[in-house]
């Protein structure tokens, strides 16, 4: 695999004091630039910035994977597999309320996967995973 640049995503918040809250303090992210609209995280190498937007009504929509409800949209980072298990207890030990608790995907087949999907404070969905085999991020 070649070497990845780092991504930009900008996210909605409702709630900007909260969820800097939850970004820095929860989540252990590093805080970057601000202003009184927006905060930039270090989200492992890559820039995420949240930004306020007044709450809405959206409708939350979800896909069955493996028997479980994974909504949509969500986003995250692929992590190694000893930084996921350790985020996960980190996640566990603030009381994250988990939409899918942290579990092994594949099991046993291609594509084998750590997952676990949560929610930010404005009803942002984040997935973080891990593959024991990162050859297989894109194996079919």
């Amino acid at each position: 695999m070649s070497k990845i640049s780092p991504f930009h995503l900008a996210i909605p918040v409702h709630n900007l004091a909260e969820c800097r809250k939850f970004y820095t303090s929860v989540l252990n992210f590093e805080e970057g630039r601000s202003s009184d609209h927006w905060v930039d995280y270090n989200f492992f190498g890559h820039q995420l910035v949240i930004h306020y937007k007044a709450k809405s009504q959206e409708e939350t929509h979800t896909n069955a994977v493996d028997g479980k409800d994974v909504p949509v949209p969500h986003f995250g980072v692929v992590l190694p597999w000893n930084t996921f298990n350790e985020f996960a207890e980190l996640l566990k030990s603030k009381g994250i309320k988990f939409i899918i608790e942290p579990y092994i995907r594949f099991e046993g087949q291609v594509g084998e996967q750590a997952t676990m999907f949560f929610k930010d404070p404005s009803g942002n969905a984040l997935e973080f995973k891990a593959f024991k085999d990162m050859s297989q991020l894109f194996a079919k």
